[in-house]
């Protein structure tokens, strides 16, 4: 086993959804940047909300043909921040240090402000801000996206149904929700995080629209490959939200893998987190 994943681990927070590092303070982007140099900013504004901010890592010696990740966290669509996201940010620069990384904030859902289509339209908002200063940051257009819980909810459903342009190569849901149909939902309605989806989303459970925040719903042939991770005791998202999706993508001939970890739930670390990391890097660097 290579050193380095092994220092990973010893790096990585203890859960995949939990982070302790912190931003610095707002960055206005406007320098003309050496694509020679390595180049780091955080807080870029890409709207008028606070929350409408995103890191970016830009490596040395990038070209037009440089390939971008970017990063969305989790926390139920109405909390979460960005820095959830940066032992991912860590380990994709220090072993994938080919690849621009972008770590976003979005604007939280709250009793004013659902979650769909609003998320969805930061996300839009983002890739539409890089494709605007390719050219500067010196990127090709080809995006990947990593999400964790919520925020691999939204990059499967944005890049299933809102990726006009196609410029998604690939995408990584680990434990994210995918069909909100779900019998494993919706026959139990007494499902607390079930019941914050409805919440939070503003929907009645019985209506169409349920289909249409789902990427189970929204995935074609045309889907880009997408890898997923699930535990098979998570107390928030049942088995069958990665089995169901795994089944969909095998029907439509969609490039996929799937790994399912018997003994954990939402998040885990140790060996099972290694074996994540490895499969996840494997999978960038073969379909972006």
């Amino acid at each position: 086993m290579k050193q380095f994943k092994l220092i990973f681990i010893l790096l990585f927070s203890v859960s995949i959804l939990i982070s302790c590092s912190s931003d610095s303070s707002d960055t206005n982007e406007t320098e003309v940047l050496n694509p020679l140099e390595a180049y780091e900013a955080l807080n870029i504004s890409y709207g008028d909300d606070s929350d409408q901010v995103f890191d970016l890592y830009l490596p040395a010696n990038r070209t037009t043909a440089t390939k971008t990740i970017i990063l969305i966290h989790g926390g139920g669509w109405t909390s979460g921040d960005k820095t959830d996201m940066n032992p991912y940010k860590t380990f994709l620069k220090d072993q994938m240090p080919s690849y621009a990384v972008v770590n976003i904030n979005y604007r939280l859902a709250d009793e004013n402000n659902q979650a769909y289509p609003m998320q969805i339209n930061d996300i839009t908002s983002v890739v539409n801000f890089l494709k605007d200063n390719k050219i500067n940051y010196t990127i090709s257009d080809d995006i990947g996206f990593v999400g964790v819980s919520a925020g691999a909810h939204l990059s499967l459903l944005w890049s299933y149904a809102f990726d006009t342009d196609n410029q998604t190569k690939m995408v990584c849901s680990v434990v994210g929700p995918t069909n909100f149909t779900d019998p494993a939902y919706l026959d139990n309605l007494n499902n607390v995080f079930f019941q914050e989806i409805i919440n939070t989303f503003g929907i009645n459970p019985t209506t169409n629209y349920l289909e249409e925040v789902s990427p189970y719903h929204n995935v074609t042939a045309e889907a880009p490959p997408t890898i997923l991770f699930y535990g098979a005791i998570d107390p928030l998202i049942p088995t069958t939200q990665g089995t169901a999706m795994r089944d969909r993508l095998e029907e439509l001939n969609v490039i996929h893998e799937f790994t399912l970890y018997p003994l954990e739930g939402h998040g885990w670390s140790g060996l099972n987190l290694l074996d994540t990391t490895i499969k996840l890097q494997l999978f960038i660097e073969t379909h972006l």
